[in-house]
């Protein structure tokens, strides 16, 4: 992900920066007849005003999430409570100019974005907005130093209890390990509901302020279509995959009764959410080694490698920065490896949740992640530097341009990259010794790959789901974690392990919620990535199936990523999606046609199986 600079640490709310108060540059003092030059002058004004004092909220954030304590957070909280003042009052002042006849484009799309620059939209009144700034900043600092303690004392972190469950799921751990470690982390969210109740009063009253119904309605109006038509495309798209998943699911649900009996898991049910190797469920991959579909294969796991060839966290970035360069695109400014955060610093409370960064908008390009020398993390580097590149091709651009095109494709484009990492990139860079193409290395490749990403899209369009009808009151406080439930029930067919109805926040226990950063760009992105993909594996001249196409060394590819980067949010997502695919309607068949091997495979492994869940958890 990347930083608040579009996605946020602590959301999405602050995605145009913590900003001061005052009136915006340009605004008029009785604008009741504006012409297109007064509306022109206000808009610059306010974008000028914006990349000023979004500067001062970007370095203050990255203080706080590389050392947390109650200085750096106090100064979180009054820049997210500054820019809370200064969009709702510019919001405001720009329904004035929005209307008039004349526009030219750039100032009627400056106009637009933003009326949608924020996801956490604040009342007009200091008070409140001051509260809102600080619940933010409180909830984001729970999560961060969030840990379980027992009786004895000994308290265990986020990253202790997932290494529970993935060492437990990958090496055939017991059941009741696993339910102890994922009903210890969720220990940690109760405390915030309370804060989050008040947190969606104040940001509906904010929303409503400038003209929305609720936040949710909000968050819908930034994808240059209407609020309902982004939720019908939403579920054309998943339509498009769930047949997929549902096999994916059936055959993984089949594993597991093989491993933990009929008496834990359900042959006709759901999956037990802490079975999974996950804390959300929201990816599968650590099953693998129960799942690999033919054993025996080379192994597609390159930590070993990584760590045999003596890497460390340096050049697990600086391989990754080869892979951009070998498509013509930019080296990495020197500052990158000055000033990022590679691993956790000794004696700091961080964020250790990974994210990409250019906090002065002057290609001050930084990652903050706790870098392990894993595949895993291998992966997410190439990920995030997708993010740095993206801010480096649109940083000339003005402040309210420089965001993805929509939120999704900035999220797209890392991943887009990361398909690239196959067997013969990593065979040209020498991690891996041997190429294998045979129908059993590609099922066993398919097979980890759809653990991460198929298993990934229920889940990536439940959570803005629960949050839309959260905002909406259509799920009350007292059904907080019911609704929560249902929904997981309904598009994952995942259930929680014992009653989970009454006295839980386990929507808190996922950094998106706490945090207010929207999800449904994760969901949209995955979507993206195989369209991205597609497009430039044909311009790079691939030949052959989707999923063996790397572009690695592609400087045609390159060129053609460049010219939709450069862009930002400048031109409505169609056009950028025209530049880089020449389609303008977003697709999930290339994500259909990439793992139609493994969907082979998994219609045959299902054969005689009663596939399929009820939803009433």
């Amino acid at each position: 992900m990347s930083s608040l600079k579009g996605l946020g640490v602590f959301g999405m709310g602050v995605w145009l920066g913590l900003l001061g108060c005052g009136k915006p540059a340009g605004a008029l003092e009785d604008p009741e007849t504006p012409t297109p030059a007064d509306a022109k002058a206000f808009v610059d004004g306010v974008d000028a005003e914006l990349k000023r004092l979004w500067i001062a909220q970007e370095l203050a954030s990255w203080d706080y999430s590389t050392d947390i304590r109650p200085e750096t957070e106090a100064k979180s909280a009054s820049s997210e409570e500054a820019v809370m003042g200064f969009l709702t009052k510019s919001i405001l002042e720009s329904t004035a100019y929005s209307k008039v006849e004349g526009l030219d484009a750039e100032t009627s799309r400056k106009l637009h974005l933003l009326k949608t620059a924020t996801s956490l939209p604040a009342p007009d009144d200091a008070a409140k907005r001051k509260e809102l700034a600080e619940i933010v900043s409180k909830l984001g600092g729970m999560y961060g130093t969030g840990k379980a303690c027992d009786e004895t004392g000994n308290c265990r972190d986020l990253g202790d209890l997932e290494k529970v469950l993935s060492d437990a799921a990958s090496q055939g751990g017991s059941y009741d390990t696993q339910l102890e470690a994922w009903e210890a982390w969720r220990t940690v969210s109760p405390p915030m509901k309370g804060k989050y109740m008040r947190f969606v009063e104040l940001a509906n009253e904010g929303a409503g302020d400038i003209g929305f119904g609720n936040v949710g309605e909000m968050w819908r109006s930034g994808y240059d279509m209407e609020p309902a038509a982004l939720e019908m495309e939403t579920d054309r798209l998943w339509q498009q995959v769930k047949p997929l998943y549902e096999a994916l699911h059936c055959h993984v649900r089949a594993k597991l009764v093989e491993r933990y009996g009929t008496e834990k898991v359900n042959p006709g049910g759901m999956i037990p959410a802490h079975l999974t190797g996950n804390m959300w469920s929201q990816s599968w991959e650590n099953l693998y080694p129960m799942l690999e579909p033919y054993p025996g294969q080379p192994s597609l796991d390159i930590t070993k490698a990584l760590q045999e060839k003596e890497f460390d966290e340096l050049k697990m970035v600086k391989t990754a920065e080869g892979f951009f360069t070998s498509l013509g695109l930019d080296p990495l400014p020197e500052t990158f490896w000055e000033r990022s955060m590679f691993k956790k610093p000794e004696g700091k409370e961080v964020v250790c949740h990974a994210s990409a960064w250019d906090p002065n908008f002057n290609d001050d390009l930084r990652i903050k992640m706790c870098i392990r020398v894993t595949m895993e993390d291998f992966v997410t580097i190439h990920h995030e530097l997708g993010h740095n590149y993206y801010y480096h091709y649109y940083y000339t651009q003005p402040a309210l341009f420089q965001q993805g095109a929509h939120d999704g494709f900035h999220e797209g484009v890392g991943d887009t990259l990361a398909l690239s990492i196959t067997p013969a990139y990593l065979n040209k860079i020498g991690l891996m010794e041997a190429v294998s193409d045979s129908p059993e290395s590609v099922i066993n490749k398919q097979m980890l790959d759809a653990l991460s990403k198929i298993a990934f899209m229920p889940f990536g369009r439940m959570i803005d789901q629960w949050r839309w009808d959260v905002f909406s009151g259509q799920i009350t406080p007292d059904n907080y974690n019911q609704g929560w439930w249902d929904l997981r029930a309904k598009y994952q067919g995942i259930s929680p392990p014992g009653d989970r109805k009454t006295g839980f926040f386990d929507p808190g226990a996922k950094y998106h919620i706490p945090g207010n950063t929207p999800y449904l760009r994760y969901f949209l992105a995955h979507i993206l990535q195989f369209q991205f993909h597609k497009s430039l594996c044909e311009v790079s001249g691939h030949e052959g199936p989707l999923h063996e196409c790397s572009i690695y060394g592609s400087t045609a590819a390159g060129d053609r990523l460049r010219n939709m980067l450069a862009l930002g949010a400048s031109q409505p997502w169609p056009d950028a999606l025209d530049a880089i695919t020449g389609q303008r309607t977003m697709d999930a068949d290339p994500m259909v046609e990439y793992f139609t091997p493994l969907m082979n495979y998994l219609e045959k492994q299902n054969s005689g199986r009663s596939c399929g869940w009820t939803d009433n958890p």
